[in-house]
């Protein structure tokens, strides 16, 4: 399905406001955002789509969860400010799994959709909520699995006799002259 064909409205006929987030990791070293900033502008316009904001964050790891940019885009998300977050890669917005399926997840759970140019997923076409349902049950599998090894392994610590939990504690009340 082509950009053009895809719906650039919301349910109740108004323009769809997108908001646009890149990061590079590297600051001063010929890195910047602007490569990114130009395919997706390109992109919000060929859907018709309003940009509300550019978030940009330069210079910071996808390794951590939290960023200035992605969390001001975040905040804005949960007051509902745009309907639509487009992205230049999956990489440039999370670089765990983890990370990228809980902020899908609250994006759903907003009713915001997801677009991400390199992977050419779309979260409000029927062939981009099939991935984002398929990668949901392997978050859900990938968590039942660590929940059940958890569980073995404390199995196993007890049937070794193993003490679980926090150390006692011994109190020394202090007497008072």
């Amino acid at each position: 399905m082509s950009s053009a064909s895809i719906p650039n409205t919301k349910a109740d006929g108004l323009r769809a406001v997108c908001a646009l987030y890149m990061r590079v990791s590297t600051k001063g070293h010929g890195q910047t955002t602007d490569t990114q900033a130009l395919a997706l502008g390109e992109y919000a316009q060929r859907r018709g789509f309003e940009i509300f904001q550019e978030y940009s964050d330069e210079g910071i790891s996808g390794t951590k969860d939290s960023r200035p940019a992605l969390d001001r885009l975040m905040k804005d998300a949960r007051s509902r400010k745009f309907d639509v977050v487009i992205v230049a890669r999956f990489d440039r917005f999370a670089r765990s799994v983890s990370h990228l399926l809980r902020a899908l997840e609250e994006f759903n759970h907003l009713g915001i959709d997801f677009v991400s140019l390199s992977e050419s997923i779309d979260t409000s076409t029927p062939m981009g909520k099939m991935i984002f349902t398929v990668l949901g049950a392997v978050a859900e599998l990938e968590r039942n699995l660590i929940k059940e090894r958890v569980h073995m392994g404390i199995s196993r610590a007890r049937k070794q006799g193993k003490r679980l939990g926090r150390p006692k504690r011994i109190l020394i009340e202090s007497r008072r002259k």
